[in-house]
């Protein structure tokens, strides 16, 4: 299977640049997974599109203000992107410019109360980065780091929190799990007086989920991992749903992943998920999926490909184009059942 089977023609004007004024005010293609029939809503009309007894999992993980910026202690700027916290104050990530960020390159951002020591270049040009603080290292990133919006969204964002679900609790990801966007309070209420069952999982996003496949061949590529946490009352709720015929419905690729992943189905309740998904693949667990739209050839539209059938995938890809949908982070959703 080829990359490029995954390949569609976008025209730039449709990708969202701002979010909504209100979140639920999105539309919503739904694509019946079986016929490939189409039906064009609002995303306040989900409710409506649920049924009693149906269990909805959502990705509780909360953004980071993950990138900085500095100066370096020989002169000039450097930007910083935090992938990943491997403890000790130590982190991987991407920095500006590369090629002058060395080992034992030091940064200051604000007025000194953050520094940064460069420990390791890694093989693939991220960096291991020791951070120097006084208090707590969260209060000061709040204070001076900003988020990391996706690279094809060119404009400022100027509520922070529009880039946050309202249902976030665990600071970690790098990048928002965008199908939660499209949540207000009211209609999480409102889906919970109709009878629906709202479970939580936490998964931290890492910004692997932007990076394109390179190979030519989608089973040569090596995908992400991220750090999930599955509580027990979720993985109850799932095999429940499950024994007893209900809907598993999954809040974006991200709960679709670490339901199919091992630490749904093993012992431990948290684990490194780097499951990749593609057109071939027996789900196990997830029975409707809530999505937005996905990058060409990107690993997302081929696990959406995967719950879809590539055709009818594309297919409806086309017709939101048609249709002038608004597409990836602050764009319009599907709802694939």
């Amino acid at each position: 299977m080829k990359t490029s089977d995954f390949y569609y023609d976008l025209p730039a004007e449709l990708i969202a640049q701002t979010p909504l004024e209100r979140r639920d005010g999105s539309r919503l293609l739904c694509l019946d997974r079986l016929s490939g029939a189409t039906e064009h809503r609002r995303f306040s009309d989900l409710p409506e599109l649920l049924r009693e007894g149906d269990l909805l999992v959502l990705n509780d993980s909360r953004v980071l203000p993950a990138r900085l910026i500095g100066r370096k202690e020989s002169g000039g700027t450097a930007e910083i992107l935090l992938l990943r916290d491997l403890g000790d104050d130590t982190w991987e990530c991407l920095v500006k410019p590369g090629k002058s960020i060395r080992t034992g390159t030091r940064i200051t951002f604000g007025e000194g109360e953050l520094t940064a020591v460069i420990t390791e270049v890694l093989p693939d040009g991220n960096r291991l980065i020791r951070f120097e603080y006084s208090g707590v290292f969260l209060e000061a990133l709040e204070r001076l780091g900003t988020m990391p919006l996706p690279p094809y969204i060119k404009e400022r964002l100027e509520d922070q929190e529009r880039y946050q679900t309202v249902y976030s609790r665990a600071t970690g990801s790098a990048a928002a799990p965008t199908a939660g966007l499209h949540f207000t309070e009211e209609l999480i209420a409102d889906i919970k007086r109709r009878g629906i069952e709202i479970r939580y999982l936490t998964l931290h996003v890492g910004l692997g989920t932007f990076r394109p496949v390179k190979t030519d061949n989608i089973l040569e590529h090596k995908i992400h991992s991220e750090f999930v946490i599955i509580p027990d009352e979720t993985k109850v709720a799932v095999l429940s749903a499950k024994r007893e015929g209900r809907r598993v419905i999954a809040v974006g690729t991200t709960v679709c992943r670490s339901l199919e992943s091992n630490v749904m189905s093993g012992t431990e309740n948290s684990g490194w998920v780097d499951i990749f998904i593609y057109p071939g693949y027996e789900f196990k667990f997830a029975d409707a999926l809530i999505t937005n739209f996905h990058l060409p050839e990107s690993t997302l539209i081929m696990l959406v490909s995967a719950f879809a059938g590539r055709e009818k995938v594309l297919a409806a890809y086309k017709e939101a184009i048609r249709e002038r949908y608004r597409f990836f982070s602050f764009g319009d959703a599907m709802m694939i059942k």
